[in-house]
């Protein structure tokens, strides 16, 4: 075949010149092609072998064809960093998680995906299943890219009393919400590349059609135009969308899913805008511990995260069905580690849950990551919350009870006192990850038995010197992650670091809870107001684990390390 296809162009085109080719050929407009229009004649030898070449390329290539995994899905989720208990394709890339939906019993998690490779491009819906959390079940691609463009991050609702009118026999459709992005107007310099959509389905989100109208909303002139957040504002009746329109966060209404009106703006002199805002949510909670309610409004940007590249802040404050007021003016992070973005919650949950999930990733290096035939991750799914503390608000983050469902073999300590090192690995009898580590520690201002150490955490390591630690620095009062020493080779000047949270705890213990994976590891400290996300590749897994105190000593009044069961060994029923 290739023998024919190649001859067959080499005689058809003998002698030809290229301006011919260019104008009948159906492959003419390839870059390689345009180069050679520039000459008037060329010989016809050299480009006999051109042209064979490249039929040769484009028949074994693979190109726009998904990336293949080994058929056995377990085989495949053991690859090298792989995630054991978090989200991660089955191939192909990832980044923000889309259209996060509950319904009839199922989570539906929709992410931004590239099915054709692990690099971002080609931006369509994958989707994954579950009746857990914990345990998923990859579905086809939901969304694929069209003539309006490709499909961008987005929301879904499940249409309750059938106001769009998309619902078949008495069902209430799923109405998902996603931007399109035109890739030729970009790339002509059109301001109006982004526009929003819809797709609906009937059967319980297996399969998406889109609806004939879209887009449902045009681009106004405006470059960065998207991620549309749809939610249900029961005192009003109506529908509500986000859109992050460059640097604030604009507010729609709709009586059906399908005509939108716009209402007002939020964020011009609020928050960081060191970076586009993207990926917006609002909902409401109730502070802990009393009977107020607010309204907390998730906007992730980039760049300006705390500890550089993308993050997600957050604002405190009220809305009415028409707009969003707060007085914070400095922002708030969600994640005060490297690897949290374009996080937002799941709608419809059951009992008014608040569930947050993110990208385990950055874009400062995201694509690089030494991973074999995927690339990004989700962060372990945390149920949010609300404290107040003096007179600010802050939102904490905790991983959700689901997690029951993967625990094993408990491994538990108390009261020692930590000098210089203390290995408490060898004492397993299960690997180091994944793994859920519970540690509460002596939070005391005096000690009258030893010293006051000036730093004090645990350290993962391996044989190899690498490691990452998390510490917190009583002089300084912050906690950190740091991994300057995490990976085995270097494929960004971007990703070793030191990354801190301030915090100074006033309760007499400070509790520590880390969710460690293959190539992550997920903080959170003093009533799950203090949360850090970090990722690391060692070059072989980390297999020790040391409690440490620096210049002085600490207390370690409780231990708690679980085993943490593959959510690919055991799939769900």
């Amino acid at each position: 075949l290739f023998i024919f296809r190649t001859s067959y162009v080499y005689h058809f085109f003998h002698g030809a010149k290229i301006s011919v080719f260019s104008k009948h050929f159906p492959f003419g407009n390839l870059p390689f092609l345009k180069y050679l229009s520039s000459y008037q004649t060329f010989n016809m030898e050299k480009f006999f072998c051109l042209i064979a070449a490249f039929l040769l390329f484009t028949g074994c290539s693979g190109k726009n064809k998904p990336i293949k995994s080994p058929a056995n899905e377990k085989v495949t989720m053991q690859e090298q960093y792989r995630p054991q208990i978090h989200f991660t394709p089955l191939s192909g890339w990832m980044n923000d998680p889309n259209g996060m939906v509950y319904h009839d019993g199922e989570y539906h998690l929709f992410y931004q995906h590239n099915p054709f490779g692990k690099q971002w491009g080609n931006m369509s819906w994958g989707h994954a299943i579950s009746t857990d959390l914990m345990h998923w079940k990859h579905q086809p691609v939901a969304l694929s890219p069209d003539s309006l463009g490709y499909i961008f991050s987005g929301s879904a609702v499940v249409d309750r009393n059938n106001t769009s009118g998309l619902g078949v026999d008495g069902q209430s459709p799923l109405v998902a919400f996603f931007t399109y992005h035109n890739m030729d107007i970009e790339k002509n310099g059109g301001a109006n590349m982004q526009t929003q959509g819809l797709a609906f389905s009937n059967d319980k989100g297996r399969t998406w059609i889109k609806y004939d109208g879209n887009p449902v909303i045009e681009n106004p002139g405006i470059r960065d135009f998207r991620d549309p957040k749809v939610f249900r504002h029961e005192k009003s009746g109506q529908w509500i969308m986000l859109l992050a329109a460059g640097q604030v966060i604009q507010f729609w209404v709709s009586p059906n899913c399908l005509d939108w009106t716009y209402l007002s703006e939020f964020g011009k002199d609020a928050g960081n805008h060191d970076g586009v805002w993207e990926c917006p949510d609002l909902f409401p909670l109730r502070v802990r511990n009393t009977g107020e309610n607010k309204w907390v409004l998730i906007v992730n940007v980039n760049p300006g995260g705390p500890a550089g590249g993308s993050a997600a802040q957050y604002f405190v404050g009220g809305f009415d069905g028409k707009k969003f007021t707060s007085d914070q003016k400095m922002p708030q992070w969600v994640d005060y580690g490297k690897d949290n973005y374009a996080g937002v919650t799941w709608s419809n949950t059951p009992d008014n849950r608040r569930i947050f999930l993110g990208w385990m990733n950055n874009w400062q290096y995201a694509g690089k990551e030494p991973t074999l035939t995927w690339s990004g991750a989700a962060t372990f799914p945390r149920e949010l919350g609300l404290v107040k503390d003096s007179s600010t608000y802050l939102l904490t983050s905790t991983p959700v009870n689901e997690i029951n469902a993967i625990r094993g073999k408990t491994f538990h300590t108390k009261q020692l006192t930590i000098e210089e090192t203390l290995s408490i690995s060898d004492s397993l009898p299960f690997r180091v990850s994944p793994l859920e580590i519970k540690l509460i520690f002596d939070n005391s201002n005096t000690n009258r038995e030893e010293s006051n150490s000036e730093k004090y955490g645990i350290c993962l390591k391996n044989r190899k010197g690498e490691y990452i630690s998390v510490g917190y620095n009583r002089m300084e009062k912050f906690f950190y992650i740091d991994r300057t020493n995490a990976t085995g080779a270097t494929f960004s000047d971007k990703f070793a670091g030191i990354h801190n949270m301030p915090c100074e705890p006033k309760e007499p213990t400070v509790d520590w809870h880390l969710i460690i994976d293959e190539c992550s590891l997920e903080f959170f400290a003093a009533g799950y107001r203090v949360v850090m996300t970090d990722v690391f590749y060692p070059s072989e897994p980390f297999d020790t684990i040391e409690l440490f105190a620096r210049n002085g000593a600490v207390k370690l009044v409780d231990a708690c390390l679980t085993e943490l069961i593959s959510v690919w060994n055991q799939p769900q029923e």
